[in-house]
């Protein structure tokens, strides 16, 4: 009987080696298709941050341009405005004159410096 437990044994033994065999090839099959997804997702990492990188530049510069034409309007019309206010007074000026030289009346001048007044 000695050797029949001996063959068991082994036949057991073999079985177990062959066991651990298949595991040992499956798990490198998976860690093999593991790194294989791995490498991928790095590269759609890589590709999606670039994509992203440029996208950013993209709006960065729009957003300058926006940017800069929104302060030239502002400076235009700050400029505007204190062009047409100096002008305004320019006018009353001429008007205050025409009034003392009686070119026209009190009236007159009133009429006009309202409606200066209220532009500024």
């Amino acid at each position: 009987m000695g050797t029949a437990k001996k063959g068991h044994i082994e036949k057991l033994l073999k079985n177990a080696d062959n066991a651990i065999q298949e595991g040992i090839k499956k798990a490198e099959e998976i860690l093999s298709d593991a790194v294989e997804f791995g490498t991928m997702t790095a590269k759609q990492a890589s590709k999606t941050s670039k994509e992203l990188q440029s996208q950013a530049k993209k709006e960065k510069k729009l957003l300058e341009k926006k940017g800069i034409a929104r302060i030239t309007e502002g400076m235009t019309v700050a400029k505007n405005i204190t062009s047409n206010t100096h002008d305004d007074l320019e006018i009353l000026k001429k008007l205050g004159k025409l009034r003392k030289s009686e070119v026209i009346t009190e009236k007159e001048f009133q009429s006009k410096k309202k409606k200066i007044l209220d532009r500024i």
